[in-house]
């Protein structure tokens, strides 16, 4: 690091998650006299970060480019320039994990919602009927990031039953192998200290529908009121944005949190891998059966139809497992065919240029 650098407090960077790899990865950005900081929101092509000297507001113009996944994102480790007006980002540090999802237009790009994640919280109202396609697809996409799931019940207080409440959990369970399920009640507090020691450590992202509930939860588990709360609608019980930005959040107790606006749509990206996290039990199966391209619907010595005929698999998951497939591949391929487009315009481009010069070559020579 510069003089400039070494004598700030970095203690401040320690509690947001630096360590002794992400100093070796900005050493080359340290000789060049930048300051090295957190990203805890993006806002409009500026964002803001936490640095050794405190917090500071910069310009992401000089790291914005047409790759909407390389862009600037909450939980990012930057490079800043040390002064100036504007201050510019001028480089990001390589993630260790990112959270994507595809966007709902109809381009095939991905959009990135947080980075550098440890702990991906998917938070599920109560309040509501349980979806859990929905739950299985965010699974997906966190597993899929590099980070460690967790599904959050919250409104676990609107199921006073304790059990009805034990067979919402089982039924999510079943829908998450090897995912931890936590019925929290921010109003009575219920479950808050299991889900305060999942985030006490590393990062944490709160994902969700809107009216999930994570704005309460990030207040709780923040200990103060630092994320608007607003009602759900009386008329269908469906929740407001609140959330409009995501935000990175110190906890009191340890680790940081990202906290992010309600998700409506949870489109896959190239999560081949998550999905097959999320249906590790059918995958598991599947490899038992008698041909290696079964498809497991009529066929002889499938091991996936026996297990839903003994009642041992929900017939929903093998649905469930299948669209999310379909889905996935069809992102793929959207993504592939792009590429293989801007390859072959830029080949086109090249091309155009090497006859322009070669022209004007034989003009010269004339």
């Amino acid at each position: 690091m510069t003089s400039h650098s070494a004598s700030a407090d970095l203690s401040t960077l320690t509690v947001h998650g630096w360590d002794d790899a992400w100093a070796d990865a900005f050493a080359p950005y340290a000789a060049e006299g930048l300051l090295p900081g957190r990203v805890v929101r993006v806002d409009r092509g500026q964002c803001d970060v936490i640095t050794a000297d405190g917090p500071l507001r910069a310009d992401t113009a000089f790291v914005t480019p047409e790759d909407p996944l390389r862009v600037v994102c909450t939980g990012d480790w930057v490079a800043v320039e040390p002064g100036g007006t504007p201050r510019y980002v001028r480089a990001y540090l390589p993630r260790r994990t990112a959270f994507v999802r595809s966007t709902s237009s109809k381009r095939s790009e991905g959009q990135i919602l947080a980075a550098n994640v440890d702990h991906a919280i998917v938070a599920v109202s109560l309040a509501d009927e349980v979806d859990l396609g929905r739950i299985e697809r965010f699974l997906a996409l966190a597993w899929e990031s590099g980070a460690a799931p967790v599904v959050v019940l919250s409104k676990a207080d609107l199921v006073p039953d304790p059990v009805t409440l034990a067979h919402l959990v089982q039924d999510v369970e079943t829908s998450a192998p090897g995912v931890p399920v936590l019925p929290v009640s921010a109003v009575g507090g219920e479950g808050v200290d299991v889900l305060r020691a999942v985030v006490g450590s590393g990062t944490s992202v709160l994902l969700g529908q809107s009216g999930a509930g994570k704005s309460t939860l990030a207040n709780v588990l923040a200990g103060a009121e630092v994320m608007e709360v607003q009602a759900t609608r009386d008329v269908d019980g469906k929740g407001r944005h609140t959330t409009t930005t995501r935000n990175l959040l110190l906890l009191p107790g340890g680790g940081v949190l990202i906290d992010t606006p309600g998700l409506r749509g949870v489109g896959l990206w190239d999560a081949g891998t998550g999905v097959g996290q999320v249906f590790s039990e059918i995958e598991e199966l599947a490899e038992r059966c008698r041909f290696h391209d079964c498809a497991h619907e009529s066929e002889p010595g499938c091991a996936v139809r026996e297990a839903i005929d003994s009642g041992d698999l929900p017939e929903r998951r093998l649905d469930s497992y299948r669209k999310l497939l379909r889905e996935n591949q069809r992102i793929v391929a959207k993504t592939d065919a792009r590429a293989r487009a801007e390859i072959r315009k830029e080949s086109k481009r090249r091309g155009a240029v090497g006859r322009e010069a070669m022209a004007s070559k034989r003009r010269g020579l004339r």
